[in-house]
C-alpha cells in the first residue's frame, strides 16, 4: 500500500482524498498538511487521516510518504515542491505546476538533485476517449491531422475574484489561460504533440483582475496542423470543446469539467465508414472517465514499476510553454516560436514582467 500526504486541505484536496479512498486498498492518507489547524482536523476527520501538519517542513521533519499531494495556491506550488524532491518524497500537483517556465525548470532541476519524481494533475489524459485517440493519432491510422479547435469557455463572477491570490500574476501566473483553459491545452498537445508557432490576442473586458478575461489563439505544428484556442471566462453557456479534423474522419469532445466515453463523437469520411469505426473500437479500452482517479491510477501504477509517474515535469513543460508563447504573443503583438522563448523575458513570468491595460481592455501594444 502506498502511503500519502495531502498539502492544502481546501476544495480540491476533497477530490485528491475522494480519489484515494476509490483506489481501495492500493493508497491511504497517512497526513493532511495546512496552516489552519481547524480545518486540517475536519479534513482528518472526514477522511480518517491520522496525523495533520502545520507545514510541509514539519511533515518532513518527522515521516517521508512515498507521494505528496499539492492542492495549495499556484504560488506556493514551485517552493513547496522543491522542498518535497529536496527530501526524496515524489510530487503530485494540481495546475498549473508554476507560474513560470523557470520555475518549472528549477523544479526539474530539483527531481535530478533528490532523486525524487514531480508530476502535474493533468486529469483529462487519462480517459479512455484520449487514450484511444492518442493511439489512433499515433499510428495514423486517421490519416493526417488538418486542423483542431481547443475551446474552454466557463464563466467567473466578479465574487470568484475575493481571495487574494486570484487574478493575480505573481500568485496565479494568468487568467483562464493559465488557470482554466490549461487542461484542454494540456489535452490538445497531448495528442498533437510540440507545436511550432503562435498568433494570439488577449483581452480584459468584465471581470476584476490584473490578468486577461479571454484570449483567442492559432497555433501552428511542425507537420502542417493548425490548431484555434478559445479561453474565456465570460461566457454565460459554459462548455468544454476539442474538435480534431483527420483525412478520414472528424473526432469531437464536448463536456464541462470532465468527460465518459459518450461525450465522444467520431463522424467519418463517407466511403471510410466501416475502417473508422472499426479503428475506434479497437484503440483502446472503454468505460475510463477523466478525472483524478484515472490519474491516480496511473500514477500509482508507474510507482509500482518504478516509473516516473505522469505527467512528467518534461510532459508539463510542453503545456506550459504554449501558455507562455500565447501571453508572450497577446502582449508583442507578434507571432512567437517555440524555440525563441528562452530568450524572452515569459520565460521568467507569464506577463513577460507587466502588462498595461488600455481602456478598452486591450494590451498596450509592443510590451517586450
Amino acid at each position: 500500500m502506498h502511503d500519502l500526504a495531502i498539502v492544502g486541505a481546501g476544495g480540491i484536496a476533497e477530490v485528491h482524498a475522494q480519489a484515494v479512498q476509490e483506489t481501495g486498498s492500493r493508497a491511504r492518507i497517512v497526513a493532511v498538511v495546512d496552516p489552519d489547524p481547524a480545518r486540517a482536523a475536519a479534513f482528518a476527520r472526514r477522511w480518517v487521516v491520522p496525523r495533520t501538519y502545520a507545514s510541509l517542513g514539519d511533515l518532513l521533519a518527522v515521516e517521508r510518504p512515498e507521494l505528496v499531494h499539492l492542492c495549495t495556491p499556484p504560488g506556493t506550488h514551485r517552493a513547496l515542491a522543491v522542498e518535497a524532491l529536496a527530501a526524496g518524497v515524489n510530487v503530485w500537483c494540481e495546475k498549473p505546476p508554476a507560474l513560470s517556465l523557470a520555475a518549472l525548470d528549477e523544479i526539474a532541476a530539483s527531481e535530478v538533485a533528490g532523486g525524487a519524481r514531480f508530476a502535474t494533475v493533468f486529469q483529462h489524459r487519462f480517459g479512455s476517449g484520449a487514450r484511444r485517440l492518442r493511439a489512433l493519432t499515433q499510428c495514423n491510422a486517421l490519416g493526417r491531422l488538418m486542423v483542431a479547435e481547443c475551446r474552454t469557455l466557463w464563466y467567473r463572477p466578479d465574487s470568484y475574484f475575493e481571495p487574494a491570490w486570484r487574478g493575480r500574476w505573481e500568485t496565479e501566473g494568468g487568467g483562464p489561460r493559465m488557470g482554466h483553459g490549461i487542461h484542454q491545452i494540456d489535452l490538445l498537445l497531448s495528442i498533437l504533440g510540440p507545436w511550432r508557432e503562435v498568433s494570439a490576442f488577449a483581452a480584459r473586458r468584465a471581470r476584476p483582475t490584473a490578468t486577461e478575461d479571454l484570449s483567442v489563439a492559432l497555433v501552428t505544428f511542425p507537420e502542417g496542423a493548425v490548431a484555434t484556442v478559445v479561453n474565456s471566462l465570460v461566457s454565460p453557456r459554459q462548455a468544454s470543446s476539442l474538435r480534431f479534423d483527420f483525412d478520414f474522419a472528424t473526432v469531437e469532445l464536448h463536456h464541462l469539467y470532465g468527460y465518459e466515453d459518450d461525450d465522444w463523437t467520431v463522424t467519418a469520411l463517407e466511403g471510410h465508414e466501416d475502417e473508422v469505426a472499426r479503428a475506434w473500437s479497437d484503440a483502446g479500452p472503454a468505460g475510463v472517465p477523466s478525472g483524478h482517479l484515472a490519474q491516480l491510477t496511473a500514477v500509482l501504477d508507474a510507482l509500482d514499476a518504478g516509473a516516473p509517474p505522469p505527467v512528467t515535469s518534461a510532459d508539463a513543460r510542453l503545456t506550459l510553454e504554449l501558455v507562455a508563447g500565447i501571453y508572450a504573443s497577446a502582449f508583442t503583438v507578434r507571432p512567437v516560436r517555440r524555440d525563441e522563448l528562452m530568450d524572452t523575458p515569459y520565460y521568467k513570468a507569464m506577463d513577460g514582467g507587466g502588462v498595461v491595460w488600455t481602456d478598452e481592455g486591450e494590451p498596450r501594444r509592443g510590451q517586450m
